[in-house]
């Protein structure tokens, strides 16, 4: 058999052979609950599109004074990541503490109306919660579930805002909105302890200017997987611009909670949904996509300062809340308590991506603090097949297609837009931070590659992968249809058209970035 079908089936006959049961690796907290007005306010924070682009996190081209303070009043978290590199799939992910790939959730969007139910045993998180007396809440104007499945019931006792999935670019709400004056705060009865989620969907495109804080295009790092190119810099400018804009939203909401007073007794966690709307990063498996802010901010009960460098993963944002809260934990979760007593240190972090939008993937990787393994199954596909969502919303795409088609990139830029991809991926992430060094056929490197290639192995074996079963074939029929449509219809609205080639789209991202005329020419 051809080495590379070989490997690309491993964990195929691993999944299939399995009859263990789900993991659970999470320990019991104890017993005695807190009484009630004993039990802390919890807060998500939860950031849309983002990675550790944030100043505590050692970037120095973005003012994010708000977030910095609290990581510096609470524990920052530099190993964090998400289960999947896209919103729905990492959603269901981390309200459960289950991965996606377990439940059933682990296509984008691939069960908005089909009436999918969780499978038996598996709940959410709020429902927990509430068993324990909490009154829960989904705040903000731009807030969503954006699970894949059909919760039982209402997730949240209140809400206010849009409760929906987003499709495409998002309008964000004013910097200075108050959120504790919305529909959900008002609803509290104010008799017992609160849980909020809160979305910021300000990093999700489309970008936005701080007016008051302009980055300097030409000043900021580009990371060297991308064309030191104007049309690149001025992107990753304007993302982070949009970034000091969700700082400002997190400093008012913080003021919010001191002048209501619940800042005694009040635990936020913020975090990042997933890895940065940009090329490698949002739906790939890289750094990019998956690599998260974390920040646990609990004043008397954390000791200010704190860096953790331990890994965690978004899942296990929920067993994590619930031992806060004073719940058992059920013993098939998957997640772990990464905070407090009883915390359990991981040696890897899992992800996974399927079906994005109309691109029909599956890709795993297990990372340790040091090393990523990445396994493509479908290597003879390339990177950047044709995404409707990302043609019309990455400018660096577009930019990246042409220079390549010149033969103006660098090998290690080019390695990226191939027609193929290797079966396995391994990189030395101490040495090779940006992922540009495949060692996986490199000898040297053989026993760690065997040793995460098992990892990744027993792992989709032990959590019973559901993605080695197809796709109902109609559900990937309609997004197909769905975002054919939808690229011809902004193409349209642009002054453009499906077939436009791709130089002439560059010079329109020219002209909607604001930059010369001349930039386009390469």
């Amino acid at each position: 058999m051809d080495r590379r079908v070989f490997l690309a089936n491993i964990a195929l006959t691993a999944a299939t052979v399995a009859t263990g049961p789900m993991a659970a690796s999470v320990s019991h907290p104890s017993r005695t609950a807190r009484k009630p007005r004993e039990k802390p306010n919890i807060i998500w924070i939860v950031a849309e599109d983002i990675c550790p682009d944030l100043a505590c996190y050692g970037s120095r081209y973005v003012k994010t004074p708000n977030i910095d303070r609290l990581a510096a009043q609470g524990v920052r978290y530099n190993n964090a990541f998400a289960t999947s590199p896209v919103c729905s799939p990492s959603r269901s992910a981390f309200f459960t503490g289950m991965y996606q790939t377990s439940i059933g959730a682990y296509h984008h969007r691939s069960h908005m109306e089909d009436g999918y139910r969780l499978p038996q045993g598996v709940r959410l998180l709020s429902d927990y919660l509430r068993q324990a007396g909490y009154f829960t809440m989904m705040m903000g104007p731009k807030q969503k579930t954006d699970f894949n499945f059909t919760p039982d019931g209402p997730v949240f006792d209140a809400i206010d805002g849009e409760q929906s999935s987003a499709m495409g670019a998002y309008t964000h709400a004013p910097v200075d909105m108050k959120i504790f004056e919305g529909p959900a705060w008002k609803a509290y009865p104010g008799d017992r302890p609160f849980f909020a989620q809160i979305n910021f969907s300000e990093a999700h495109r489309t970008f936005a200017k701080d007016p008051h804080d302009p980055i300097d295009p030409d000043s900021v790092y580009i990371p060297p997987y991308y064309p030191d190119h104007p049309i690149v810099r001025r992107d990753w400018a304007s993302y982070l611009e949009t970034v000091q804009l969700l700082d400002k939203k997190v400093g008012n909401l913080m003021k919010e909670i001191r002048d209501k007073k619940l800042d005694k007794n009040t635990v936020i966690i913020f975090f990042g949904d997933h890895g940065r709307a940009m090329l490698r990063g949002k739906q790939w498996l890289y750094e990019g996509g998956i690599h998260v802010p974390l920040i646990v901010w609990w004043p008397g009960r954390v000791k200010a300062g704190t860096v953790s460098s331990d890994l965690v993963s978004l899942i296990d944002l929920c067993p994590t809340t619930m031992r806060i809260a004073g719940v058992d934990i059920p013993g098939n979760m998957q997640g772990k308590v990464f905070f407090g007593d009883g915390a359990t240190k991981s040696k890897y972090i899992f992800a996974a991506r399927d079906r994005c939008d109309e691109v029909d993937d599956r890709i795993r990787c297990v990372r340790s603090k040091r090393h990523k393994y990445i396994r493509n199954f479908y290597p003879q596909r390339p990177y950047t097949r044709f995404s409707a969502y990302k043609k019309l919303q990455y400018p660096v795409m577009t930019l990246m297609e042409v220079l390549y088609d010149q033969g103006k990139l660098t090998p290690q830029q080019a390695q990226f837009m191939a027609p193929t991809r290797p079966v396995e991926e391994l990189y030395d992430l101490k040495n090779d931070p940006y992922e540009l060094n495949n060692l996986a056929k490199d000898p040297a490197h053989e026993p760690i590659l065997l040793e995460m290639r098992t990892a990744l192995d027993e792992w989709i074996c032990r959590t019973k992968d559901k993605a080695q079963l197809p796709e109902d074939a109609e559900i990937s029929k309609y997004w197909d249809n769905f975002f054919k449509k939808r690229y011809a219809e902004v193409m349209k609205e642009r002054g453009l058209s499906a077939k436009t080639s791709n130089r002439d789209y560059l010079k329109w991202w020219t002209d909607n970035l604001e930059l010369p005329p001349d930039q386009e020419d390469l």
